[in-house]
């Protein structure tokens, strides 16, 4: 059974991309061009995300996402606006949207944003030792990658980078985040350390299989694993 995805946006064009992108992935997708419509529909179908803008006839589709979840939908809702301030996104994520895309938007930022959402769901913690996301596994305590069961040797440093990516799968990750969290720095070296990393980590997944690190232009890296590739 496909996934279903809903999207609420009154511009048609901005629809129609969506709905483009929505079905490379192989998944099916509703559309809703009114707040009060996407809210209804919201309820009447399993839906995996909702794509919501947030300037719809009828409201604000940020003030709405309270209304959606206690309605009970259980789906992930990526954020799709024009108002795309810095300050924007942090309302829109701290009301509860699990993603945030300004617009204008790039069709393949748009495309890997909508599968980390579908993946999000698919991490498997065994033992607090085991993160698994489909055929990549993350084993903690022994340190080591592996896909498709075969291994991938990374550094220590690498190793590091990946665990905090896969800890927060799905959202995007800064670079200040990184030299943060990974590096221990509190402040940007001014050097391109964590792309250096982040680049030969992605090629060790790729040869092996896995194009688990996406891009997200302009603010860094998303962890959105794929089933391995051949």
């Amino acid at each position: 059974m496909q996934d279903r995805i809903l999207i609420v946006e009154d511009d048609l064009e901005t629809a129609a991309t969506v709905r483009a992108v929505i079905e490379e992935l192989g998944c099916e997708a509703d559309h809703c061009d009114t707040l009060e419509a996407g809210v209804t529909a919201a309820f009447t179908q399993p839906y995996k995300v909702i794509v919501l803008d947030r300037m719809l006839p009828g409201g604000d589709g940020v003030e709405a996402m309270a209304r959606i979840r206690a309605g009970g939908s259980t789906a992930l809702i990526l954020i799709l606006s024009a108002l795309g301030r810095a300050a924007n996104r942090v309302e829109g994520l701290e009301k509860g949207a699990d993603d945030y895309l300004p617009k204008p938007f790039e069709g393949d930022e748009l495309r890997a944003r909508l599968r980390a959402l579908l993946r999000r769901g698919t991490m498997q913690v065994l033992d607090n030792d085991l993160l698994a996301f489909g055929d990549l596994e993350i084993r903690l305590k022994a340190r080591t990658v592996h896909v498709r069961r075969a291994h991938v040797a990374v550094s220590p440093k690498e190793f590091e980078l990946l665990t905090y990516f896969a800890q927060n799968a799905g959202q995007v990750v800064t670079r200040m985040q990184l030299l943060e969290r990974v590096w221990n720095l509190h402040f940007d070296p001014g050097t391109n350390v964590v792309d250096v990393h982040v680049g030969r980590l992605r090629r060790k997944l790729e040869e092996a299989g896995s194009q688990a690190i996406q891009t997200a232009r302009g603010e860094g890296y998303i962890f959105a694993p794929l089933q391995a590739l051949g």
